[in-house]
């Protein structure tokens, strides 16, 4: 299987065609190859349009979503991003080739190994990633210019908001367990805040302190 036609094919069908036009974006979805980020056995899926497992009980998000959720987050390229779920390290990998500085944050020690091999692999060894509570975010490392979160919220953690950037945007999953509305929040001022909803959404639920109990 070629892999970069599978990528075009992926970006042109799946993104573009869906209307994400941000030229980073595009760029970034075309470079990464998204099969390095699932196991073998998937790998001839890796370009369809639908998530897949990564181990854990968690998932790789679909192409369309990942794009999607990079895009409202209106990067220009300099930014200071913190990711909430590093995952397999696919959506990291992305931002990797927009941002500036790029912090990410898993709970699940063995994923977090994975990701850091695979992004080392791939020349994403910039990407700075801890393993611990995301709910509490990444308070040494804050402001950040963005922060996105790629697993469902019940509300959106106190701590995302005060260590976003004035003039920053969150874009995170609200909502209950299995369905969520896609929203993001920009910060204006000190005390100020602007929250659009952009799609409904479906991901797996944010575990920790100010999310989900884990097994509720």
């Amino acid at each position: 299987m070629d892999y970069s036609i599978a990528r075009r094919r992926m970006v042109e069908k799946q993104i573009r065609a869906k209307g994400i036009t941000d030229p980073l974006v595009l760029d970034a979805m075309l470079q990464v190859p998204r099969h390095l980020f699932v196991e073998e056995a998937f790998w001839d899926q890796a370009y369809g349009d639908f998530p897949l497992p990564i181990g854990e009980k968690q998932t790789i998000s679909q192409p369309f979503t990942v794009a999607a959720m990079t895009e409202a987050l209106q990067l220009s390229g300099v930014e200071r991003v913190l990711e909430i779920g590093t995952g397999s390290g696919y959506q990291t990998a992305i931002l990797a080739q927009i941002v500036s500085k790029l912090y990410s944050l898993e709970r699940l020690p063995d994923l977090a190994r994975k990701a850091r091999r695979i992004l080392d692999s791939i020349g994403c060894a910039q990407v700075h990633i801890r393993v611990s509570d995301g709910t509490c975010g990444w308070e040494e490392a804050a402001p950040f210019d963005a922060i996105i979160v790629t697993a469902g919220a019940p509300s959106v953690p106190s701590d995302y908001l005060s260590q976003l950037s004035i003039g920053g945007r969150l874009v995170v999953p609200v909502g209950g367990r299995d369905k969520q509305v896609l929203r993001r929040v920009s910060r204006l001022g000190e005390q100020d805040y602007v929250e659009e909803e952009l799609q409904d959404c479906r991901f797996v639920p944010l575990i920790g302190r100010f999310g989900w109990r884990e097994g509720a």
